[in-house]
């Protein structure tokens, strides 16, 4: 069972940090202007709760791929 949490922490973590860099290209150049600027508006969570949102779409969309491959056996 603490695998399969890791394992999706691992791909909460990935779809995090690939929206970050899709969504602020510059985030690669200038760090920390960026978690400045972050900290001066008080937006911490958007981030988290943005790869929420993605995270629980493709894992639904695991989940009844999964379904339908054993509805297929």
């Amino acid at each position: 069972m603490l695998q399969k949490i890791i394992k999706e922490f691992i791909y909460y973590t990935i779809t995090l940090v690939v929206l970050a860099l899709v969504q602020h290209q510059d985030l690669l150049q200038t760090p920390m202007k960026r978690f400045e600027d972050m900290q001066s508006m008080g937006n911490y969570l958007h981030p988290f709760i943005w790869a929420l949102f993605v995270y629980l779409l493709i894992a639904s969309f695991r989940w009844l791929f999964g379904i339908v491959m054993k509805l297929k056996k």
